[in-house]
């Protein structure tokens, strides 16, 4: 497969923050440098936009469904596309295991399972939906407990275009390229995790380096890897507590920094390692990525049963301890806040200039991106869902919220609330889509689905 240094670029520019998206309108009204796929979690800019005419707002198991592909064994991982690829992680058990079900609940926790499970990266044909090559990367029993709810393979992958990388939390992570020959590998000590809960964050790219936060109970650290060899660039000692978020990548007007969202505090990172700044309280769980729109930075978290769910948008070229004092809600570097905005499991979005929020029980919140002024306070999207884990999209002037229960809420964009319409899989989900090619790739508990109008 060809791949345009132009088409490189953008993806850069767009993961980076720089992009914005009015100008991937542009691009695509245009035809030029356009973004050849959505290549990490939440897509270019782990922002979860995209445009496109031709993409689809009402499905259902038999409308507007190009093909569906059944995928052995257990993830949550997303599906990440780039050309005529879409790849899915997953980790097949030999043998019988618990089944998790819907909704949020406490006395989560198990035991590593002592049977044998196979860790799968598969690569899967756009076109057809048929899967193209699969390939095992470990066979044992898994190294650690989990939650019921999450799996061995909840961290999603990522690309560059020509290798893709897959991370397996306690594991290791793998590189192959496109035509599925191994690349290289890392293996990862298994660590024991908070409430033996298991592992999530998925690595970050940018400029030929993996970023990845091994956040865990006893030996927690950021690593740089070199994309190319797997070799450690670096690895930087953080606190030792776990957290499930994805670090991020800010490029903005001052520096290129990496972003890490964490109980102790939100962290950012020169590319060589350096703290740069720090800011807190967060929660106690910590789970959201962290985002950035315009000039600001986004930061999240908000455990169900935690008083401090704060959210942050915060400006560029701070130092050092940049939290607010008692009673403050902006200060020099902290466009505003919101002390108890926050999330458990989903991300929010910024899209047309306003700030959505996603709440895991089906609560929806509106506020002005810039200023973090309320548009509209909570109001909710459906009292019988059983719960909210995928992070929400958006294109077209709709935001997608899409349920435990596999029904997605089509939201009209603006400063009125109105759902517009409901699409219904009837699928256990938690995997947040990605959108490629005017279509919508959904992850079930079986299956991924390629929606197309």
């Amino acid at each position: 497969m060809k791949i345009s240094r132009n088409s490189l670029v953008v993806v850069a520019l767009i993961a980076s923050g720089q992009l914005a998206l009015s100008e991937i309108r542009a691009d695509q009204q245009s035809g030029a440098n356009r973004v050849e796929g959505w290549p990490q979690f939440r897509g270019p800019g782990a922002a979860g936009l995209a445009e496109g005419a031709n993409l689809p707002d009402t499905w259902s198991t038999t409308q507007n469904v190009k093909w569906k592909t059944a995928i052995p064994g257990q993830g949550w991982s997303s599906p990440i596309a780039w050309g005529d690829r879409i790849f899915v992680t997953s980790v097949i058990p030999v043998g019988e295991i618990e089944t998790p079900k819907r909704g949020l609940y406490l006395q989560g926790e198990r035991p590593a399972p002592a049977i044998d499970h196979r860790y799968m990266v598969y690569a899967i044909d756009f076109g057809g939906g048929r899967i193209a090559w699969e390939r095992e990367v470990h066979r044992g029993f898994p190294p650690g407990a989990r939650h019921l709810k999450n799996t061995f393979a909840s961290e999603t992958p990522v690309t560059d275009g020509t290798r893709v990388y897959a991370a397996f939390g306690n594991v290791g992570i793998f590189a192959f390229d496109f035509n599925g020959n191994p690349v290289w590998s890392k293996r990862l000590d298994a660590n024991p995790t908070r409430n033996g809960w298991g592992t999530g964050a998925s690595p970050a790219l940018h400029d030929g380096r993996l970023y990845y936060t091994n956040d865990n109970e006893s030996a927690a650290a950021l690593i740089a890897i070199d994309a190319a060899t797997g070799k450690t660039i670096w690895t930087v000692e953080r606190p030792k507590e776990t957290n499930w978020s994805t670090p991020f990548v800010w490029r903005n007007a001052s520096r290129t920094e990496i972003i890490t969202n964490g109980t102790s505090a939100i962290r950012s990172y020169a590319l060589d390692g350096k703290p740069l700044w720090h800011l807190g309280p967060s929660s106690t769980h910590v789970i959201p990525t962290p985002f950035a729109a315009g000039d600001l930075l986004y930061a999240s978290s908000g455990y169900v049963g935690d008083p401090t769910r704060p959210v942050y948008a915060i400006r560029a070229g701070g130092s050092g301890d940049i939290s607010l004092k008692a009673g403050e809600t902006s200060n020099g570097s902290i466009a505003w806040s919101l002390p108890q905005g926050g999330t458990y499991n989903v991300s929010p979005i910024v899209y047309g200039g306003r700030f959505y929020t996603l709440f895991d029980r089906g609560f929806f919140t509106c506020h002005d991106a810039a200023t973090g002024k309320e548009i509209y306070t909570k109001v909710r999207l459906d009292p019988t869902a059983s719960g909210f884990t995928a992070s929400p999209w958006a294109y077209n002037d709709r935001i997608f919220a899409m349920s435990e229960d596999g029904t997605t809420y089509v939201i009209q964009a603006g400063p009125e609330f109105k759902v517009v319409g409901q699409n219904v899989l009837d699928e256990f989900t938690m995997a947040s889509p990605a959108i490629h090619r005017n279509s919508l790739m959904i992850r079930t508990a079986g299956a991924l689905y390629r929606i197309a109008g």
